[in-house]
């Protein structure tokens, strides 16, 4: 069984398919924000998709980061570091790439067992 959360026309936020769930890339409601701002409000996000689909941040089996400017990456890793448990922390790839809207600063895509 295939289970989809909040689907809009182009896509769904989480796919949840064989005890995994597939978070699409996570962006900033606030693009005003700096990075420190930006991260905090996209690990909330999926810390919220997580728990709609049974799981949380511990059970994450791999992150990938996409910064707009790899300048970004201590003040992305200052907010990551403190959201992420000691003990589980996934496997993970930080790549520099132009994101579709020029305010967003990052955007992450998770995988995670539920």
């Amino acid at each position: 069984m295939i289970q989809r959360f909040y689907v809009g026309a182009r896509m769904c936020e989480m796919t949840v398919h064989n005890g995994v769930a597939y978070l699409a890339g996570q962006v900033a409601e606030d693009g005003s924000q700096d990075i420190v701002g930006q991260t905090r409000q996209v690990l909330a996000a999926i810390d919220a998709l997580l728990a709609k689909a049974g799981s949380d941040k511990t059970k994450i089996l791999r992150a990938q980061i996409f910064l707009a400017d790899l300048a970004d990456f201590p003040g992305m890793n200052s907010v990551w570091d403190t959201w992420v448990v000691a003990g589980h922390t996934p496997a993970r790839a930080t790549v520099q790439a132009a994101l579709a809207k020029p305010e967003w600063k990052i955007e992450i895509v998770i995988t995670a067992a539920v």
